[in-house]
């Protein structure tokens, strides 16, 4: 997969799960935007550059 793919999949899932906590608790505003930060942090920590993490372009 692309970074692209994998930074998009996180931000999908985690929007997906902050409406429906956002659904549950009638707050759905500040959930989606909660799901979307953490999907990207997930999706930017699935990318790796040969074996190693990457973060902004350098590795850890």
């Amino acid at each position: 997969m692309k970074k692209e793919s994998k930074l998009g999949a996180g931000i999908a899932l985690g929007c997906g799960i902050g409406a429906a906590i956002g659904i549950v608790t009638g707050n759905l505003g500040v959930w989606i935007g909660v799901g979307i930060a953490i999907g990207a942090g997930i999706g930017n920590s699935l990318t790796k550059k040969g074996g190693k993490k990457t973060i902004l372009n350098l590795e850890i």
